[in-house]
């Protein structure tokens, strides 16, 4: 039943989110459509069923790389149907891509971000944390089963935080609660969304939380003083602990009281000039101005990656 789920999704490839070549999952596979089995009928349908409003017109692909899987034809909606599996379309088959032109699509609207469906949680910053998606009107985790570096790479992307740092993240973030939606999600890599992957909705008693998939991507960043609530002031950053270089740093005192906030360290304390801790670690930040509006040292006005000798 859950294969069954995923069937007749839709998406738009090689244009923009309500433009493009369209695909339909069927049979577990990825196809494009030929033309010549479609109207303005099925057109709004396939607008209507990806949120972007109405069709403006359908023609003809511009490209012409032919498709690596088949494609389908034989669909026969009324107009008014609120998906494509509500048509009648059981004929629909495949058939090879060379027999026919495919279908490219213009609809009117612009689609919600698909990353305000996908989030990372348990780290107090967007780009670490336990995976959670937005499905049936809830948030859920994903299991972790046939997890890879392509999907935490899509991952990555889609919430704009840099590159996967690894495909195996050790439970730092804490199991969730509810739903575990998706299972055995399967990436190329290439995806703008994790939603345009392979996947399967988890069914009850295939996972627990205990494999609630965590992601770390490369934007990840985080402080710590490496004596409790003293000493170096080191900056995670991807995915490595680096130092802070004290380098024409602009109100060293307001800064000091802000880190010891963050931290939970009081709400003053006092800067002065060390060696770094490990020597041959990165030097991820320098030149350190924070704004009276700022309420972490992250917010604050940076340069990022200068390799200089000299650290808080």
């Amino acid at each position: 039943s859950s294969v069954a789920l995923h069937e007749w999704r839709v998406r738009l490839s090689g244009g923009s989110e309500c433009q493009g070549e369209v695909e339909i999952y069927l049979s577990q596979d990825w196809r494009r459509v030929l033309l010549d089995s479609w109207s303005l009928s099925e057109a709004s349908v396939l607008c209507r069923q990806l949120g972007c409003g109405s069709v403006l017109n359908y023609c003809s692909s511009p490209s012409t790389t032919e498709h690596k899987h088949m494609c389908v034809t034989g669909f026969s909606c009324s107009g008014c149907e609120e998906h494509l599996r509500n048509c009648s379309s059981a004929q629909a088959e495949p058939v090879n891509c060379s027999s026919g032109e495919q279908l490219y699509i213009t609809c009117s609207g612009k689609r919600p971000q698909m990353s305000s469906s996908t989030r990372l949680v348990g780290s107090g910053g967007d780009c670490a944390g336990r995976l959670e998606v937005f499905h049936s009107g809830s948030w859920g985790t994903v299991c972790d089963d046939s997890w890879g570096i392509e999907d935490v790479q899509v991952v990555c992307r889609q919430l704009q935080c840099g590159e996967a740092l690894s495909n195996h993240i050790p439970d730092w973030f804490g199991p969730g609660t509810g739903s575990i939606w998706l299972n055995e999600v399967e990436c190329e890599g290439n995806e703008t969304s994790l939603w345009n992957c392979r996947y399967r909705l988890c069914e009850e008693g295939e996972c627990g939380h205990h494999e609630d998939v965590g992601v770390v991507c490369s934007e990840f960043k985080e402080i710590r003083l490496t004596k409790g609530c003293e000493g170096n002031l080191e900056v995670f950053y991807n995915g490595t602990w680096g130092n802070l270089c004290h380098n024409q740093m602009a109100d060293e005192l307001e800064t000091a009281n802000m880190v010891c906030g963050e931290l939970n360290c009081g709400k003053h304390g006092s800067l002065s000039n060390t060696e770094a801790r490990v020597k041959s670690a990165p030097n991820w930040l320098d030149h350190v101005k924070c704004r009276k509006d700022d309420s972490n040292l992250l917010q604050c006005n940076v340069i990022h990656l200068k390799y200089i000798h000299t650290h808080i």
